[in-house]
């Protein structure tokens, strides 16, 4: 296995902004450190798992995957843009209380997050699977991506964290900044 391009293609996939990353920083900006760390742990644990079933998928249902992948672009398109309009119409005005940033949102939202589905669909079978074929090296694999994952969601939270004060002062553009992005990750997903 070509180790280089498989860091490179996990740095790149998970640092670089996606949904989950930009839920992240909105989440600490909106509401703190501490629920974007609920939001975070839960969004690993999922991240884990779909690389879980990534592997057991690939092995299983090759020829039913593409078809798998445009649905879940559909439906992780139109999710992101319902996410896109609740950051936008978030009241700025008064602070209030995230319900929606927890261990189970965040953990629910990697399924239909089509930045993560269509990653672990492809690091698996791309990098490791043609060099290696034991449960054990696809296990250390799978753990050693999901803290790759794990260490970009907290960088998003280190940034958040950092530059809150800067963020809250600018609030309703930063959300606006936030619901656009989420939007034309939306929209890139189909170009």
């Amino acid at each position: 296995m070509d180790t280089t391009s498989f860091l490179i293609y996990c740095m790149i996939a998970t640092f670089t902004p996606g949904p989950t990353n930009i839920i992240i920083l909105s989440t600490v900006h909106n509401s703190g450190t501490k629920k974007a760390m609920k939001f975070t742990y839960g969004s690993t644990t999922g991240f884990g798992l779909l690389l879980a079933i990534s592997a057991i998928l690939n092995t299983m249902l090759m020829p039913i995957i593409p078809k798998l992948l445009i649905m879940m672009q559909i439906i992780g398109s139109c999710y992101m843009f319902y996410l896109a309009y609740q950051i936008y119409k978030m009241d700025t005005s008064s602070p209030t209380v995230n319900r929606t940033a927890t261990f189970m949102s965040g953990f629910i939202m990697q399924f239909f997050n089509p930045k993560v589905v269509l990653f672990t669909m492809t690091v698996i079978p791309t990098f490791v699977m043609p060099h290696y074929n034991a449960i054990s090296a696809v296990t250390i694999s799978i753990l050693s991506i999901t803290l790759i994952g794990f260490l970009a969601f907290m960088t998003w939270v280190l940034f958040g964290s950092i530059f809150k004060e800067f963020l809250q002062k600018r609030n309703k553009t930063v959300n606006i900044w936030m619901a656009l992005s989420l939007a034309y990750v939306a929209i890139m997903i189909w170009m």
